[in-house]
């Protein structure tokens, strides 16, 4: 064991962050620990009104320290003395303002609890209006700067909420000397970083969310920033130019990381990237095949050789930027901004008013009181499925728009709401979960259709995270939906796999990640294959699907 050599990944998801400690040979799980972050489970600094969610970086520190430390604990020193690198992926898009130093500006005095000093989470929503006039703006110029975006600028994304912060904040405008990624702070935290012209931004973040582009030289000009609002003028002068693919270092853990961690300094830490783009390398993606990250929202991966898809560009997804899954390879994203969240809100939809009324009943005590609320929230997602599966399907059943959060893909629109038609009083919450599951389906499928229209084919369907390891029905329902089987790969935590095979490529353990997937790869445990006598059945209430939401849309 002494002469083994491991790896540490490092996957900071919405709500919790884990890490994992594995076997660079063979990919073995040697140790995991997840951290939730207190501040926003309290719900702090956050405003579902007005789609305001933000993170405090005390959060992210503090998990980053104890989950890491928790493993090593687990593992013991002798695997901690063969740790070789560590690599990280985030949320995104989900920057932040910082000092010259590149510190949070919530790290500094008199912003600790200014919420617009804080990571703005990937699902806030509150730059909404800055997206719309990014939109309308670029079609002002020649070059289309949105061209590998997909053509629509988010609100989910880097500058709509850099230019919102500005323009809402005084303090922060005033003391914000540049924007960073999560994804690109934590390698600069651990690396010790202390000039932000020195941070190594990765290309993942820069091309999806950033309007990065080698064929601009780079971002676009400060011409185009400026006349789009001269709050941004010589912004792009404090940012990048130079980004790096997930596979380069980013550098040494710190002396003082080092000393905090129980690590040596010779170990590298890798440029970071999205989680939705390490968790497909995680799950071994293969070329056309759509690798769907289901957690919270779905991030939809797919790669393909540079050149078949050099002259194509794929309209209204989340961009693609070559080398951001795998290096070498076009990598291209999309996904919905609600999935898990849908069955969370239905969830809490039944679940809260019923904890007010055990929190005022007469009849049982506070204590037992709140372990009824915790064991309706664990078993009612399960009930609901096993009650939906009952259901004769039916083609003129509740049908349902899964906007509850907007639309991320095809074709962003933040500002889109969800909606159920076909209801009466026969509806019951299992025919509305059926509902629910259905439209997730249907946007899922909307995804495929827009891929396949724009000539770059999906070929076959890879589940991965917390949903698709969890619930077999709504697996099912996707496989009848898409008419396409979807394998579900064995991992448990493929972000933080996939990082792990990262640093071990950054490490150079292995010359390229797809060596480190092949051999530290877990494989597939399950594939579900749609149902025929259900698919022709589920075509009609697509075509149905598009229409209400064509009718929602206008």
């Amino acid at each position: 064991m002494a002469d083994k050599s491991y790896v540490i990944g490092v996957d900071y998801g919405t709500d919790s962050v884990r890490s994992v400690i594995l076997d660079a040979a063979n990919g073995e799980e040697i140790a995991s620990s997840v951290f939730a972050y207190p501040r926003w489970k309290d719900g702090l600094y956050c405003n579902p009104l007005i789609n305001q969610y933000r993170q405090h970086p005390l959060d992210y520190v503090e998990g980053l320290e104890f989950t890491i430390k928790e493993c090593l604990r687990k593992a013991g020193s002798i695997v901690a003395s063969g740790v070789k690198a560590i690599s990280v992926d985030t949320t995104g898009s989900s920057p932040v303002a910082v000092d010259k130093t590149g510190t949070p500006l919530a790290l500094t005095p008199g912003f600790e609890n200014n919420p617009n000093a804080m990571f703005v989470l990937w699902k806030d929503h509150t730059s909404t209006k800055e997206a719309a006039e990014i939109n309308e703006h670029a079609l002002r110029f020649d070059i289309n700067y949105l061209q590998y975006v997909g053509g629509i600028y988010s609100s989910e994304w880097f500058w709509a909420k850099l230019l919102h912060i500005l323009r809402i904040d005084d303090t922060v405008k005033n003391n914000c000397y540049s924007w960073v990624e999560h994804c690109d702070w934590i390698p600069f935290l651990l690396t010790g970083g202390t000039d932000i012209h020195q941070m190594k931004r990765g290309v993942c973040s820069a091309g999806h969310k950033a309007l990065w582009a080698a064929e601009y030289g780079g971002l676009p000009p400060n011409e185009f920033f400026n006349s789009l609002d001269p709050l941004l003028n010589g912004f792009t002068s404090r940012l990048f130019t130079d980004t790096y693919t997930a596979d380069k270092p980013a550098g040494n853990l710190s002396r003082e990381w080092s000393e905090r961690l129980g690590l040596s300094t010779n170990v590298i830490i890798g440029v970071g990237a999205f989680d939705a783009h390490m968790g497909a390398v995680g799950g071994q993606i293969e070329p056309y095949h759509l690798s769907k990250v289901m957690g919270t929202s779905t991030c939809d991966m797919l790669v393909a050789p540079m050149a078949d898809v050099k002259n194509i560009l794929v309209k209204g997804i989340c961009g693609q930027v070559p080398g951001s899954v795998i290096p070498g390879m076009m990598g291209m994203e999309a996904g919905q901004s609600a999935f898990g969240d849908t069955y969370a809100w239905f969830r809490n939809l039944i679940t809260n008013s019923i904890k007010n009324l055990l929190n005022s009943s007469d009849v049982i005590d506070a204590a037992t009181a709140d372990l009824l609320q915790k064991e309706l929230n664990k078993k009612l997602i399960k009930e609901l499925s096993n009650e939906a599966l009952k259901i004769p399907l039916h083609e003129n059943d509740e049908l349902a728009i899964d906007w509850l959060n907007g639309r991320r893909t095809p074709d962003a629109n933040q500002l889109l709401e969800a909606s159920i038609m076909n209801l009466s009083l026969a509806t019951d919450a299992p025919h509305i979960f059926k509902a629910l599951v259905e439209a997730t389906c249907f946007g899922a499928k909307a995804i495929v259709d827009r891929f396949n229209n724009e000539g770059v084919p999906v070929k076959g369907l890879i589940g991965l995270g917390g949903v698709a390891r969890k619930s077999n029905y709504i697996m099912q329902v996707m496989a009848d939906v898409m008419n396409m089987p979807i394998r579900i790969h064995k991992s448990e935590q493929t972000c933080a796999t996939g990082a792990a095979m990262f640093a071990a490529t950054a490490a150079r353990i292995y010359d390229k990640v797809e060596n480190a997937m092949a051999a530290m790869g877990q494989g597939f445990d399950r594939e579900f294959y749609p149902d025929k006598t259900k698919v022709e059945l589920y075509n009609k209430r697509y075509e149905k699907y598009k229409m209400l939401g064509s009718f929602i849309d206008q």
